[in-house]
């Protein structure tokens, strides 16, 4: 299949084609005052800040790297990768990542593990950074070098398969903690609307 980004392609062309085709704006969202995530039945929104777009403007540069989409399934992909080759000092990119793992866990489970498998065996941009300024001066091509990405992808070793089940369990766990939380607030708060009421 022919790749949306051709190694020869700079990172300015392709960061630019990515916008479009995610529907992100000419700006990729980084000067929004809230991001919004698509989540069933409402959307989520949370605040839109620096450490939060200082991780997704590395985030966007994996996602082309690797050619994953922004759908469901991609995102599941993408922090399947970026959880296996490690988020650093990010905590956006860990939280919104273990958040699309889990969710990968359940619904697309094949395509997440390949993902976890090549980012074990890769480097990423969350451990040294990457100048916006260079954007125009480095091609996609240079960028998959720098992430390692040559070769097949690599055969699962038992280290590999003892990672993804650790994650799997922070992953389910994290997810339980959000909804045990979300459900105290709802009883408490209807425990307060009735005491009021009373």
């Amino acid at each position: 299949m022919k790749p949306r980004y051709p190694n020869t392609m700079t990172l300015a062309q392709a960061r630019s084609i990515f916008f479009a085709s995610s529907r992100l704006g000419d700006d990729g969202g980084y000067n929004a005052r809230w991001v919004r995530v698509e989540t069933r039945p409402w959307p989520v929104y949370f605040p839109n800040t620096a450490c939060r777009v200082e991780a997704a403007k590395l985030h966007d540069l994996h996602h082309i790297a690797m050619e994953y989409e922004t759908d469901w399934a991609g995102e599941a992909e993408i922090a399947g990768w970026e959880i296996a080759s490690g988020c650093g000092r990010h905590g956006w990119a860990w939280l919104l990542n273990l958040g699309a793992f889990t969710i990968g866990l359940a619904l697309f489970p094949k395509r997440l593990y390949r993902a976890f498998l090549r980012g074990r065996h890769a480097a990423n941009l969350y451990h040294g950074g990457f100048a916006e300024s260079n954007l125009a001066n480095h091609t996609v091509g240079w960028l998959r070098e720098r992430l390692q990405m040559a070769g097949p992808d690599p055969e699962a070793r038992p280290g590999d398969k003892l990672s993804f089940a650790f994650w799997s369990v922070v992953g389910v766990a994290y997810h339980g903690a959000w909804v045990i939380g979300g459900l105290g607030c709802v009883f408490g708060l209807v425990a307060l609307a009735r005491k009021t009421l009373l």
